[in-house]
């Protein structure tokens, strides 16, 4: 169990958006028991990271966000190469769990569906992605960046897949771009985002911000 202070700790790094603490707690949640996890597209600053895995493995294929993860050793383990090319890194069931944060809308709806099924294939007990409730805009921040999102994902859709959905980050009206309050003052909206989470996004994924997208493979954590 994580102290007081931590979740304080959380929340400041958070920006004070309460919500993504809840946030923080649904996906610890979500890998409840896994021991082993493969972070897809870790980035630089995977919260993974403060959940304390025995074994936590990261693969980015943005070179300055590889070497800044390797730099703070995010990860105990990390593998520089193209996420759609993962099968020539991990054998199957080689992780208790894969877990994609912020990355199939990435890629194409294509590539996506690839992913899905290479991560699912390679995690021997559990697959969780996050990602917008539907197609959200972004544009590069810098060049090569990979952060362009090129495709939008669903609850209904994910559960076709197999997968449970729960909503997340509040009432999909309050975030924009990078999962941002897009209204002043933020304080108060932060907290109206949290209310609505609490009483209503997590059980109606199809009016939240986010999704959280759970699949169990062949062992029940």
């Amino acid at each position: 169990m994580h102290s007081r202070s931590h979740y304080i700790s959380q929340l400041r790094r958070a920006g004070f958006d309460p919500v993504q603490i809840v946030n923080h707690m649904q996906l610890r949640a979500a890998l409840a028991g896994c021991e082993s996890v493969l972070d897809v597209g870790c980035g630089p600053a995977s919260p993974l990271r403060f959940m304390g895995f025995k074994r936590l493995a990261g693969i980015e294929g943005y070179l300055p966000g590889y070497e800044a993860a390797k730099a703070a050793q995010t990860h105990h383990e990390m593998f520089f190469g193209d996420i759609r090319d993962m099968g020539k890194h991990f054998k199957q069931g080689s992780f208790d769990a894969c877990v994609a944060l912020d990355v199939i809308e990435h890629l194409t709806k294509e590539d996506g569906l690839k992913l899905m099924s290479e991560m699912e294939r390679i995690a021997s007990r559990r697959v969780v992605f996050f990602t917008p409730n539907g197609f959200l805009p972004q544009q590069h921040a810098e060049d090569a960046d990979l952060q362009l999102h090129l495709s939008g994902w669903e609850a209904q859709e994910m559960r076709k897949h197999g997968y449970r959905v729960f909503g997340s980050l509040g009432p999909k009206f309050l975030r924009g771009e990078g999962h941002q309050l897009k209204y002043r003052p933020r304080a108060f909206w932060a907290g109206i985002s949290l209310v609505g989470q609490c009483l209503f996004t997590r059980w109606s994924p199809e009016h939240a911000a986010a999704i959280l997208c759970v699949k169990e493979r062949s062992v029940v954590c």
